[in-house]
């Protein structure tokens, strides 16, 4: 998990607190989080952490109770997977970030094979600028992609592509996918979707993340690149109807 600091007009709710987001989420799926991430360092701290070990306890029904859902909207974002999925996951992600691949490469697919119906995603882009110098411009070449209706090719090639990140990746992974080429090189060119980018980065600095990556499950928080089991457990108590609304 990667830490960056919110923009310097951001100011971080005082509700969405780390004791608030973590401490309950913590003991409903038996996590031992081991770092910190929302509210609890001061905003000019940056630091770099690695999601810990996942428990084997259960969680207790009091635990269950005190489970906090946040009303993450998908707004415009791309998302895959049915419409009407009883389960939906917002991720907040930065296509530089070592933490967010880590989680594609070991948990995404893993994720989609298991519920295929069952589960919508939704990308939004939290670039951390400040440490990732490519994850604005890739951030800006997926949307583009996405204007030609291949968002999730791309962004599963910004991230298992094995290119290093940059103007060359980007061209070369819109050739493999058969993009019209001037129309794609000129987005990029005009950053067409720097606003657009942008505006998600603030979006979710306001609410108070600077970590990726960030999923909320039906707005249950899970921060990290946490193991498959984590989010089976939380998915499958969703749709068994066994955590509180």
């Amino acid at each position: 998990m990667e830490n960056n600091n919110p923009p310097a007009s951001a100011e971080v709710p005082t509700r969405f607190n780390i004791y608030i987001l973590l401490v309950p989420l913590a003991f409903v799926i038996g996590l031992l989080v081991g770092y910190t991430v929302w509210g609890r360092n001061p905003p000019s701290e940056t630091t770099t952490a690695q999601p810990q070990a996942v428990a084997q306890t259960q969680p207790t029904a009091q635990a269950t109770e005190q489970i906090k859902r946040y009303p993450v909207p998908v707004d415009d974002d791309p998302a895959f997977g049915p419409e009407n999925a009883p389960i939906t996951i917002i991720e907040f992600s930065d296509y530089q970030c070592p933490y967010c691949k880590r989680w594609f490469d070991d948990v995404y697919a893993k994720l989609k094979e298991a519920y295929p119906d069952q589960v919508r995603f939704v990308f939004r882009d939290f670039p951390l600028t400040s440490i990732h110098p490519e994850a604005q411009p890739a951030a800006e070449a997926a949307n583009c992609a996405n204007e030609q209706g291949v968002y999730w090719e791309y962004h599963d090639k910004l991230f298992g592509g094995g290119e290093e990140l940059g103007q060359a990746a980007y061209e070369k992974y819109a050739g493999q996918l058969s993009l019209d080429m001037t129309r794609f090189k000129q987005c990029l060119a005009e950053r067409r979707y720097q606003k657009e980018v942008e505006a998600d980065l603030d979006y979710a600095a306001n609410l108070g993340i600077n970590s990726t990556p960030t999923f909320f499950i039906n707005g249950i928080p899970v921060i990290g690149a946490q193991p498959f089991e984590v989010f089976q457990y939380v998915i499958d108590k969703e749709l068994a109807g066994e955590l509180p609304k």
